[in-house]
């Protein structure tokens, strides 16, 4: 299977794990959503891909406030755009956003949760393990 990233216009094998394609646990990336899909590349994964200037590799649970609060920054994620295959967001919806967006909502109180097995072990590079636990969606009880 060929998939094709629509943004930069170059093909991919959406099975293959590249190397980097880990998440911030040290394992396997897992799909963030495929319904609504998600991802820079609409294949689930919240991964790394070239052209991404907003680094889209934080698997974030919506909720109300960070909705409301992403909105009012100029990025309304509830409204359906069918033109870009974007289904518009609900809370509960699990999508790939913005690492720096995700640090903006940080510092603001207002961060969704994340799941962890579905975010880029590239996002430890700015945001500690510590702080990403206190917001972990999934049960961790026995990292350090």
């Amino acid at each position: 299977m060929v998939g094709f990233c629509w943004m930069v216009g170059w093909p991919y094998n959406p099975v293959t794990l590249y190397p980097m394609e880990m998440n911030v646990l040290g394992t396997r990336l897992e799909s963030c959503s495929r319904d609504p899909l998600t991802g820079f590349m609409r294949d689930g994964l919240c991964k790394e891909c070239p052209g991404d200037r907003g680094k889209h590799i934080v698997c974030a649970m919506m909720d109300e406030t960070f909705l409301a609060f992403s909105a009012e920054r100029g990025n309304d994620l509830t409204t359906p755009r069918p033109d870009l295959g974007f289904p518009g967001l609900r809370p509960g919806d699990k999508w790939c956003i913005c690492l720096t967006r995700w640090i903006e909502a940080f510092q603001a109180g207002v961060a969704p949760k994340v799941d962890l097995k579905a975010t880029h072990v590239t996002v430890l590079e700015t945001v500690p393990m510590k702080i990403l636990k206190d917001f972990a969606l999934n049960d961790f009880i026995n990292l350090n």
